[in-house]
């Protein structure tokens, strides 16, 4: 018998494909299309370990069976290629950023044709080649024509070893999560993107996203943070001026007992400049801007505060009350400033604790609450905790007495009555900060001139490109800005001396559109054919990792509605269905190559086969959860690989399948086997559309395996029977293990792929079974199962009592009281107890 070659096999069928070009995708025939996408990887590294493997696999059995299906499927593939990280590899390793990516790309692309994976090459993207960030470049451009993108002062988080601006995802423990450095606050002019215009836009649409895991759109929502309130000005005693709040909490005014500035507020340094307190508050303010905002706010954290000594007047009682600068506020959310009511608000309570301040409670609690408390054995103490629930207002003259939502209301009104305040909605969300003080990303598209101010790169022009030969400091700051060719040039609307802007874009940019180029990826005269990417988007699949459900996922939503409104696409959202696996965990940790607990790939291939890399990273757990990697149990996989191989050699040998007709079912275990069969094309199919059950549908094959083993050595097996069974295997097997599925459907004179071979259609008819095996209780304990025939009655049932010898030992004739029959279900035997 031969054995099972799996070097010869995946050599063969790697080729075969190639060669012929079968996962290339013509997109001039939309009709029945599938756009299945697999977000790009990283190339900042030199190789992809098994963690990275799931996502990518994943996605290729996605793909095999929507093609299988008969469905035209585009599977692009590309790389994401710019970013710090690929620039602080490369500079440890001193070689240039470009080279360094450029081959990480090719050994993944290596990689990518071990594992098999079906990707249409001829629609590769690369992000940091010019042929595309020329056309990011561009869309910067449109966005700024549309007033989306302008520049600003901005407090940020700065790595002084990175020497860039950091994101608040990329700050952990106050340190930059690449390099460990301390993470200090720093004031930088920086470029945004106004993703706040479309706050409401992408909060509402989300529900349309029917689609999506309710986790990520839970994140998305969270993040978005809509919040309805009221903006309320406080005005300062003793000067003109007046500072304005937003509160989502307008009901609790009368309860306002201090005010909170962001140390970054204007008006802090502004109305303390040469008072004896300014030296003081400058010291205090640069304390706070060494800790990150997420230091800040974060839960526990400790809360610091500097009487200013101003004062303020409450807007609805007219009393004087202090204004502090604290750490907790931010500038950035609502206008840098509250009313603190710390009898009904936590961190403004821990820090009138603090600094003993008033605290007036305004809301009594419930009945209901209360109820509730005596219950629970608690006794509720408001000099010891702020009291958060719902209930009705007191100490709030006109409002005493109202419930929490009909007071909000109210005091909205009055607000509005007196022109002090208004209702208002305020976001979390903050404008997108795209700026980026390092040489390995697109080159920001603008020039600044003396007179001009800040001019537009001409579309003609672009791409702006990145200067190869730069040299590199050992502090990493930006070598852009020590090339006087790139730095200057001529301004394009008046044509004097100007200055090139040298921070390039954050790599989300990149990142935001690439699904739009791979309609297009060689045309040079515009980013995508807007025509093509009507028909052929939005993405009908996307796959990829849960740490992007936020800022990836929003900010392609965010530029495909700009693209939209621009008039360049005719949908605004880019990904119709959106699966997110779970990460691969060895050691319970996961799996990283900084880490040391990486799995490689290439070593699994060579001993065991890609097929079967393929099968155990499926079968490992559902893809949606994270999975502990057990080398062990790869084996397994093995094995089972080996066991179908083994059965195909013996049919084969024993059988003549060119020959047989019709499968003909006669015996009980030709009805089984044939029942199997389809109940198993049933599983596979429904587990492949219904959330990628990969692992349920690998067990559903495992068990016809199991029958099929038995069913060839029965001595009435039909030839047409197995015949049947073993050719819907091999097609049931092909998005999961392409290469051994291949090459036997070949070897069955079927032809070529299976990707063009079509999916098996069970029959409904052979999906239900003539018998059914139910448990026997007796008294509600089960004592034994028996087979009964489908739809037997309850009288039925009784006689079967009475002549089985089973059910007998444990329910003697004559002393069953009563029968409870569960139809196809169980029986239940009330017997005399003896």
């Amino acid at each position: 018998m031969e054995a099972y070659n799996f070097t010869e096999i995946e050599k063969r069928w790697k080729k075969e494909w190639k060669d012929k070009k079968v996962f290339a995708c013509d997109l001039s025939e939309p009709t029945d299309k599938y756009y299945t996408l697999v977000m790009f990887p990283y190339p900042s590294g030199d190789f992809l370990h098994a963690g990275h493997g799931r996502n990518y696999i994943i996605g290729d059995a996605v793909y095999r069976y929507f093609k299988a299906r008969g469905k035209n499927v585009l599977n692009p593939m590309g790389f994401d290629a710019f970013g710090l990280p690929a620039e602080n590899t490369a500079i440890k390793k001193g070689i240039h950023p470009e080279d360094w990516t450029l081959k990480n790309i090719e050994r993944m692309k290596g990689q990518f044709y071990d594992w098999g994976m079906g990707y249409d090459w001829e629609k590769e993207v690369v992000s940091c080649l010019p042929d595309y960030y020329r056309w990011t470049q561009w869309i910067f451009l449109k966005l700024y024509e549309k007033g989306l993108a302008y520049r600003k002062k901005a407090n940020v988080n700065w790595c002084p070893s990175c020497m860039t601006v950091l994101a608040n995802e990329q700050v952990v423990d106050g340190q930059c999560e690449r390099c460990d450095s301390e993470v200090e606050q720093k004031d930088l002019e920086q470029w945004f993107f106004k993703i706040t215009d479309y706050a409401d836009r992408l909060l509402k649409d989300i529900d349309r996203l029917e689609n999506w895991p309710d986790r990520v759109k839970t994140m998305q929502k969270n993040w978005i943070g809509r919040s309805e309130g009221a903006e309320v000005e406080f005005k300062l005693e003793g000067n003109d001026e007046a500072v304005k709040v937003f509160t989502t909490r307008p009901d609790t005014l009368f309860g306002a007992t201090y005010m909170v500035l962001a140390p970054e507020h204007p008006l802090v340094m502004k109305l303390l400049q040469g008072t004896k307190r300014e030296a003081e508050l400058k010291g205090f303010v640069e304390e706070v801007k060494k800790q990150t905002s997420i230091e800040r706010t974060s839960e526990g954290a400790e809360k610091l505060g500097l009487d200013t000594g101003l004062k303020a007047v409450n807007p609805v009682n007219g009393k004087v009350i202090p204004v502090f600068v604290a750490n907790y506020v931010l500038m950035n959310y609502g206008t840098g400033a509250i009313m603190a009511v710390p009898a009904h608000d936590k961190r403004d309570f821990e820090f009138a604790k603090k600094y003993d301040l008033p605290i007036v409670p305004v809301i009594e609690p419930t009945d209901e609450v209360k109820h509730a408390w005596k219950e629970a054995n608690y006794n509720y103490d408001s000099k010891e905790e702020a009291y958060t629930d719902d209930g009705i207002l007191k100490n709030s003259h006109f409002l005493n007495g109202l419930k929490v939502e009909d007071a909000k209301k109210r005091m909205g009104e009055w607000l509005a009555e007196q022109k002090i305040g208004k209702t208002s909605v305020t976001y979390r969300l903050r404008d997108w900060l795209i700026s980026r003080q390092r040489y390995w990303g697109a080159p920001i598209p603008m020039i600044h001139c003396g007179k001009c101010g800040w001019v537009p790169v001409p579309e003609k022009e672009l791409p702006v490109t990145l200067p190869r030969a730069v040299e590199f400091k050992p502090t990493g700051e930006s070598p852009l800005k020590s090339i006087p060719s790139f730095v200057n040039v001529k301004c394009p609307k008046c044509g004097d001396a100007a200055r090139r802007e040298t921070d390039t874009m954050d790599t989300f940019v990149d990142s935001s559109w690439y699904f739009l180029r791979y309609i297009s990826p060689k045309n040079d005269r515009e980013a995508f054919d807007s025509k093509i990417a009507n028909q052929w988007l939005p993405v009908d699949q996307y796959i990829g990792g849960v740490e992007h459900a936020i800022l990836h996922l929003l900010y392609s939503r965010f530029v495909t509605k700009v693209l939209k409104d621009l008039g360049f696409i005719n949908f605004d959202e880019p990904f119709a269905r959106l699966f997110t696996q779970g990460m691969i965990t060895k050691g319970g940790i996961k799996m990283s190559k900084s880490k040391g607990n990486s799995v490689q790939p290439d070593e699994l291939i060579q001993k065991y086969g890609a097929d079967t890399f393929r099968l155990y990273t499926l079968f490992i757990a559902p893809p949606e959860r994270d999975a502990e990697w057990d080398d062990r149990a790869v084996e397994g996989a093995f094995r089972f690989l080996n066991r179908v191989w083994k059965l195909y050699q013996e049919l084969r040998e024993k059988w003549d399948f060119s020959s047989c007709g019709l499968p003909n079912a006669v015996t009980e275990l030709d009805k089984e086997v044939r029942r199997k069969t389809h109940q198993t094309i049933h599983k596979v199919t429904q587990d492949m559309t219904g959330g990628f059950k990969f692992n349920t549908a690998i067990s559903a094959k495992m068990e016809l395996i199991n029958l099929l083993y038995d069913y060839k050595d029965a001595k009435d097996a039909k030839t047409a029977v197995l015949r049947e069974s073993m050719e819907a295997l091999v097609k049931l097997m092909g998005p999961f293990t392409p290469h051994i599925a291949d090459e036997m459907w070949s070897r069955l004179g079927k032809g070529e792929t299976l990707l063009n071979a079509g999916w098996p259609e069970h029959d409904p008819a052979l999906l239900k079974s003539d018998v059914v095996e139910i448990p026997v209780q007796v008294n509600g304990k089960v004592k034994t199962r028996v087979n009964v025939p489908v739809g037997l009655d309850e009288a039925a049932i009784r006689k079967l009592a009475d002549v089985d010898v089973n059910i007998q030992k444990f329910a003697p004739p004559g002393s069953i009281i009563k029968v409870i029959w569960v139809k196809d279900k169980l029986v239940n035997f009330i017997v005399k107890q003896p």
